[in-house]
C-alpha cells in the first residue's frame, strides 16, 4: 500500500517552515484558522493573473502582515497601486481591523515555482491546449532554469476520455524521502468544460538545503 506525505510538511523545521506564523489559545485558534483560509483565498483571487506563488501571514498582538509573492509584481500591484489598495481595504473588512499592511514581493524565477508551474499548465487545460504538450514545455523551461529534477502528473479525463487515468512525466531525480532535499511541491485543479475537474500536481528538486531561509524586509 502506497504512503504519500506532502513533501512540504515532511520538510517541516528542516528547510521549510510555516506559511502562517503566529499564536493563539484553543479558543480562538478555530477562528484565526479560518481567517488564514479566508484570506488567502481572497489574495490568490485577488492575484490570479500576477502568477502568485505563495502567501505568508505573519500575526503579531495588534498588527496583522500579509505578504505576496508573484512573478509579475506589476500586474499584483495595479496601476498607481490601486490593486494593492483595494485587496489591502478588503482584507481590513474581513479581519475587523485597521492594522492590516498587504506587501508583494517578486520571485526570483518563476520557473523553478511548482505553484506557478502547475497554474500555468492548468490554465491551459482550461483553455482547452494538449495536455501533452504543455507538461513537455514545463519540463524544458524548468531544467532550464536550473532544476536538479521535475515531476509532472495530470489526472482525469485527459482528451475527453471516457475514463480518468494519470499521465506522469520525469527528468532528473525528485528524492521523495531525502528531507535535506530542497523539493518545492504544489497542486492546482483544472475546471473544463467537457471533462470535468482535472488536477496538476507539480514537484521541483532545486538541490539539497539544511537551513531555512529566511525573509529580510
Amino acid at each position: 500500500m502506497g504512503r504519500k506525505v506532502n513533501p512540504n510538511a515532511i520538510r517541516m523545521g528542516v528547510n521549510k517552515t510555516w506559511e502562517s506564523v503566529w499564536y493563539s489559545d484553543k479558543k480562538h485558534f478555530p477562528d484565526m484558522l479560518a481567517e488564514d483560509l479566508k484570506i488567502k483565498e481572497m489574495v490568490t483571487e485577488a492575484m490570479k493573473d500576477a502568477e502568485l506563488d505563495s502567501v505568508k501571514i505573519n500575526r503579531s498582538i495588534n498588527k496583522t502582515e500579509v505578504t505576496a509573492y508573484v512573478a509579475k509584481p506589476g500586474v499584483a500591484i495595479g496601476r498607481g497601486g490601486e490593486g494593492i489598495d483595494l485587496l489591502q481595504k478588503k482584507l481590513r473588512r474581513l479581519l475587523k481591523s485597521k492594522n492590516v499592511e498587504m506587501k508583494v514581493k517578486e520571485i526570483k524565477n518563476s520557473d523553478l515555482s511548482a505553484r506557478v508551474v502547475a497554474r500555468t499548465i492548468a490554465n491551459g487545460i482550461e483553455r482547452r491546449q494538449p495536455s501533452k504538450l504543455l507538461v513537455a514545455s514545463a519540463k524544458e523551461k524548468v531544467m532550464a532554469a536550473g532544476a536538479k529534477g521535475v515531476r509532472i502528473w495530470i489526472s482525469g479525463r485527459i482528451n475527453n476520455a471516457s475514463q480518468a487515468r494519470t499521465t506522469k512525466v520525469t527528468a532528473g531525480s525528485v528524492p521523495a524521502q531525502t528531507l535535506r532535499a530542497d523539493v518545492d511541491y504544489a497542486l492546482e485543479v483544472a475546471q473544463t468544460i467537457d471533462a470535468g475537474l482535472m488536477g496538476v500536481k507539480v514537484w521541483i528538486c532545486k538541490g539539497e538545503k539544511n537551513n531555512i531561509e529566511t525573509e529580510e524586509d
